[in-house]
């Protein structure tokens, strides 16, 4: 796919609107692994009868977890549960998870024009009403963190360079070299993204897809890197914005590299400083005051960035 550069600004925005009369409905992953509370509070945060949700309990979390969730959704139109899966930290097992979630949502008879994925420790920073307006306006832009591999992350390029599997819920020790898809350029990011309907139908249906799964599928983090790879290296010709419209703050973790920062109080100035849509993470163990606080700015107007 050629690069239009036009497309990525260094702020991450793109020149031009477009402007819908109708405002668009948006079709929600939520990823869920731990706290119940903590994703009750999201849910009810980014529900409206109009949006669709399909929610995901990780196969590994406790029973309770997800008879909690469920009870929870019962009386919520427009909710879907997705069949558990046991999704492994760095395995290719959350790309098929995300695959599986657009599948769903492009298969089930409901009108939406945007894919958002989520986890369920994540929270918006403006009201859905403001999230709508925003991509009404914007329609037709993908935003998704993109960035050239090779160059601009190359200690990353262990994880698709070598051979990795999934072997009794965790990531074998065992992995050997082998060479890249032949002229194909990796691409980085993150996991989350705002996905047109166009191009979840694309990643979900395209046949040029489909030796990128097999390939990814012995990668490791494959969730940081498989979309952004398909979308630049196929014929997809949607936009695409350098942005995924998340405020995270990544810190030191041991042997992982990095983790995103529960935030606290103290990061309120910086969740309120730029044009994000969602932040990650919350906690309400950690501090239960930040949401309540983020809220006072739920329905100021997003600056078109």
């Amino acid at each position: 796919m050629e690069i239009d550069l036009k497309l990525f600004k260094k702020s991450g925005t793109t020149v031009g609107e477009i402007v819908s009369e109708k405002t668009i409905n948006i079709a929600y992953l939520i990823l869920v692994h731990r706290l119940p509370n903590q994703f009750k509070r999201l849910f009810e945060a980014i529900y409206e009868k109009d949006n669709y949700y399909l929610i995901h309990i990780d196969k590994k979390a406790e029973q309770e977890l997800g008879t909690e969730v469920e009870f929870f959704l019962k009386d919520y139109p427009n909710v879907y549960i997705l069949k558990s899966e046991n999704v492994i930290w760095g395995g290719y097992s959350m790309v098929q998870a995300e695959l599986d979630g657009m599948n769903f949502l492009l298969n089930i008879d409901a009108h939406w024009d945007y894919f958002i994925n989520l986890s369920g420790q994540d929270y918006p920073l403006k009201s859905q009403k403001i999230i709508r307006e925003y991509l009404t306006q914007n329609k037709g832009k993908n935003y998704i963190k993109i960035a050239d591999q090779k160059d601009i992350r190359p200690e990353t390029m262990n994880r698709i360079e070598n051979y990795f599997d999934e072997v009794d819920d965790k990531i074998s020790p065992l992995t050997y070299k082998r060479e890249f898809m032949k002229d194909i350029t990796p691409y980085i990011g993150g996991q989350w993204m705002i996905l047109t309907r166009d191009c979840c139908t694309f990643i979900c249906t395209s046949t040029e897809v489909k030796k990128f799964e097999n390939y990814y599928k012995n990668t490791l983090i494959a969730d940081e890197s498989f979309f952004q790879t398909v979308l630049m290296n196929t014929k997809f010709t949607g936009q695409l914005v350098n942005d995924d419209k998340r405020a995270i703050i990544w810190v030191p973790d041991g042997d992982i590299k990095l983790r995103p920062k529960t935030f606290t109080i103290d990061d309120l100035h910086f969740l309120n400083s730029e044009s994000h849509l969602f932040a990650r993470k919350f906690d309400d163990n950690v501090d239960n005051e930040i949401i309540n606080q983020i809220k006072i700015n739920y329905n100021m107007t997003l600056v078109n960035s």
